[in-house]
């Protein structure tokens, strides 16, 4: 095998990285039994953290503070939002690390680099495949107690959701994992920017009780169609607005292009900043 270095920003290898999907799914297995190794309950933190936070969220914003859902059970509104924004989130926080958290490693063998922010977001996407069966239990519990509870067919749009929260967290993570080689500030601006731009979307709140002069802003967040999206189709309250969907799925695209490209660039001289 010829090692060579990258001829130019778009010369992705993305054939190469195929053909080290065997690699990927060690990547994948490493994440999945590492994060939760040598604890007492093991994967049942993957069920334990979404249904606390709901809890929490339930008796702060639902009980306390008294804001609406959309006519949905509270407990049913805050976990559809806290199931799908954990994937993303987890997604852009831990690709931010690529570079950071792999430096031995990648100073030592060489092997398609796009190869550990593929395998997170696999990994985060069987811990949310987890959390997302117990949200549909906790669907069928309260729908058989007579609930206000409507599935819809735009369920069937669910795939293409998870690929969105997938494509937006690959893209921010990876640009954000390229700078933090120089700038390591940004490893704690992106902690605490998750938990802003979770404000600024409907997570904890519906689209309809947003005042007509924040709309705008909050639609322009392309985590926001998302959101309601999914929150529709599963639970039949909200919106589903096709055009803020194709501007998300359009934001994405353009963020994955603008992240490789950094990516590519940055890739070829880590080692003497990291």
């Amino acid at each position: 095998m010829i090692i060579r270095p990258h001829r130019n920003l778009f010369d992705l290898r993305l054939r190469e990285l195929w053909r080290s999907r065997d690699l990927i799914m060690l990547f994948v297995r490493r994440d999945f039994v590492s994060v939760y190794k040598q604890t007492v309950l093991g994967p049942l933190w993957y069920l334990i953290q979404p249904l606390l936070t709901t809890i929490t969220y339930t008796f702060i914003f639902g009980r306390i503070a008294g804001l609406p859902t959309d006519g949905l059970p509270q407990f049913l509104f805050y976990m559809s939002g806290t199931v799908i924004w954990t994937y993303f989130a987890s997604c852009l926080t831990k690709t931010s690390e690529t570079f950071i958290s792999n430096a031995a490693l990648f100073g030592k063998v060489y092997f398609p680099r796009l190869s550990v922010p593929v395998s997170i977001l696999i990994s985060n996407l069987v811990a949310f495949s987890i959390q997302f069966v117990f949200f549909l239990v906790f669907i069928g519990f309260f729908a058989w107690h007579g609930a206000a509870v409507h599935p819809n067919r735009w369920v069937l749009l669910a795939p293409v959701l998870v690929l969105m929260m997938a494509g937006l967290g690959l893209g921010l993570g990876i640009i954000v994992s390229s700078l933090t080689t120089k700038y390591r500030d940004l490893r704690f601006l992106v902690q605490f920017g998750v938990q802003l731009l979770m404000y600024a979307t409907p997570v904890i709140y519906p689209v309809s009780s947003i005042p007509q002069r924040f709309k705008l802003l909050i639609q322009l967040n392309p985590m926001s169609p998302v959101v309601e999206t999914f929150r529709y189709a599963f639970l039949g309250a909200g919106t589903v607005n096709l055009p803020s969907l194709a501007y998300s799925f359009g934001f994405m695209l353009i963020v994955i292009l603008i992240g490789a490209v950094i990516f590519n660039r940055v890739e070829a001289t880590f080692m003497d900043t990291v």
